[in-house]
C-alpha cells in the first residue's frame, strides 16, 4: 500500500495523485487549522501525522493559519453557531498553534501561510464572486447544515460562506493535497471545485478518522471537553491517556502511533493494562522527552499500583496558603495552591467524594485545615491531583 493511503478514511482524486506522485511532482499539501482556543488536540495530531508524513517523503507541507476564517467559524459538525472571537484572541491563539505544530512538523520544511493574507485585502465585490461560485441548494446538502435546517435551528449567512474561503485558500496556494477530518469533506470538494472554476489542477482530498475523545463516545474536541492537549504537563497527559477505554486505545495506536492493523494484532495479544501504560509512555515521550514518559509510568504505577503517593506532588507552606488569616478552610487551601479551574471545580470534586486529607476521604469543603506540625497534610482531588501543605 502507498503510505500516504495508510490510515485514511475517504480519498478523492486518488488516480490524479497518483499520476503526480509518478511523474515525481513535489506535492503541495495544505492543512488549515483555525485558532479558535489555544491548545492544538490530538485529534489534530492524527491529520498532523498525516502532513509530517509527505513532509518527510520531500512534499511541501502548507499550514494555513485560518485568522480569517476564524471570524467566521466552521460549522463542520456543528448544531449552533460558533462564538465570535477578537482579533487578539485569534492572534494570541494563532501564534501557540505554530509553536505547538512544530512538536508534529519540521519548522524548517513547512511553510506557513495566514489566510488574512489574500481575504484581508478583498473588497466586497470580491466577495459577491466568490459566494456566486456555491448554491444554497448544494450548502443544504450538507448534512449538519441539512439537520440545522430540518430542525429549525438558525444558519446564519456567514456559515455558508465558510466552505467557499475555506476552498478558496486552495485556490490561492494551488493545493495538490487537502487534507482534513471526516467531517471536512464538504469543504474539501468545494476547494476541488472553486480549483475547477479557476482553471486549476484539482486538488486531492484526502480524510482521516476522527479521533474518539476521553468520553469513548463524541469525537476528541475542546468544545465536548473531552480532549488531551499537546500542551498538557506530562502527569495530566499520562493520566488522560490511561482513563480511555481498551478498546478506544487500539484506535489511538493507530491513528496516534500509524501502527498497522498487523502491527495491532501482534500487540493485542499483551495485557490491555500493559498496552496502555506503553501507549501513554510513548505519547508523553514525543512531547515532553523519554525522561519524562518513564518518570510518568513510575509515578502512576507507585499511586495506582501499589496505593502510595507520588514523589513528585506539588508543594505548599501553610503560610503560602492561609496568609495573614488564622484559619483555612480545605476549599480555600485547595483554590489558593492555583491547580484547580474554579471553586466550583473544587465543589464538584467534594460532591464526588474524590477529596481525601492524610488518605482519609473529606466530606465538607468548608472544614477547617490544621496547621501542620511536623508531618505535612497530604490533600487529594480526583485520581491525578496531590498538594502537600508544608508547615
Amino acid at each position: 500500500m502507498n503510505p500516504f493511503l495508510q490510515g485514511i478514511d475517504t480519498i478523492i482524486g486518488e488516480d490524479a495523485l497518483k499520476e503526480r506522485l509518478a511523474a515525481g511532482k513535489r506535492l503541495k499539501v495544505k492543512l488549515g487549522v483555525d485558532p479558535t482556543r489555544p491548545d492544538l488536540t490530538f485529534g489534530h495530531m492524527v491529520v498532523f501525522n498525516k502532513l509530517r508524513q509527505f513532509q518527510d517523503a520531500g512534499h511541501e507541507a502548507i499550514l494555513i493559519i485560518g485568522d480569517y476564517t476564524t471570524r467566521v467559524g466552521d460549522p463542520s459538525g456543528r448544531s449552533d453557531t460558533r462564538p465570535v472571537l477578537t482579533g487578539e484572541e485569534i492572534e494570541e491563539n494563532s501564534q501557540t498553534y505554530l509553536d505547538q505544530a512544530f512538536k508534529i512538523l519540521n519548522p524548517e520544511l513547512t511553510t506557513v501561510r495566514r489566510n488574512s493574507e489574500w481575504f484581508g485585502p478583498m473588497a466586497f465585490m470580491d466577495c459577491l464572486r466568490l459566494s456566486r461560485q456555491m448554491t444554497v441548494a448544494r450548502m443544504l446538502e450538507r448534512d449538519d447544515f441539512a439537520k440545522r435546517y430540518q430542525s429549525g435551528n438558525p444558519i446564519s449567512i456567514i456559515e455558508f460562506l465558510y466552505p467557499l474561503l475555506q476552498g478558496h485558500d486552495s485556490v490561492q496556494i494551488e493545493a495538490d493535497v487537502e487534507l482534513g477530518g471526516t467531517d471536512q469533506l464538504f469543504n474539501l470538494l468545494v476547494g476541488r471545485q472553486l480549483q475547477k472554476d479557476a482553471g486549476q489542477p484539482e486538488q486531492a482530498c484526502i480524510t482521516l478518522p476522527l479521533l474518539v475523545g476521553l468520553d469513548g463516545v463524541k469525537k476528541m474536541s475542546k468544545s465536548a471537553d473531552n480532549f488531551i492537549a499537546f500542551n498538557d504537563v506530562p502527569k495530566d497527559m499520562f493520566g488522560k491517556i490511561m482513563s480511555i477505554t481498551d478498546e478506544v486505545m487500539w484506535d489511538y495506536y493507530r491513528l496516534l502511533l500509524l501502527k498497522t492493523d498487523e502491527e495491532i494484532e501482534d500487540l493485542q495479544q499483551a495485557h490491555p493494562m500493559d498496552m496502555k501504560k506503553a501507549l501513554a509512555v510513548e505519547l508523553v515521550s514525543r512531547f515532553h522527552g523519554e525522561d519524562q514518559g518513564v518518570h510518568q509510568r513510575q509515578q502512576f504505577e507507585q499511586v495506582f499500583s501499589k496505593n502510595k503517593l507520588p514523589d513528585d506532588m506539588p508543594e505548599f507552606s501553610w503560610k503560602r496558603l492561609a496568609g495573614e488569616a488564622e484559619t483555612l478552610t480545605l476549599i480555600d487551601a485547595m483554590a489558593g495552591s492555583m491547580l484547580f479551574e474554579s471553586k466550583g471545580e473544587i465543589r464538584r470534586l467534594f460532591k464526588g467524594g474524590a477529596v481525601k486529607v492524610n488518605q482519609e476521604r473529606a466530606e465538607d469543603p468548608n472544614t477547617a485545615l490544621e496547621p501542620p506540625a511536623e508531618d505535612p497534610v497530604i490533600i487529594q482531588a480526583g485520581k491525578r491531583k496531590f498538594l502537600k501543605v508544608l508547615p
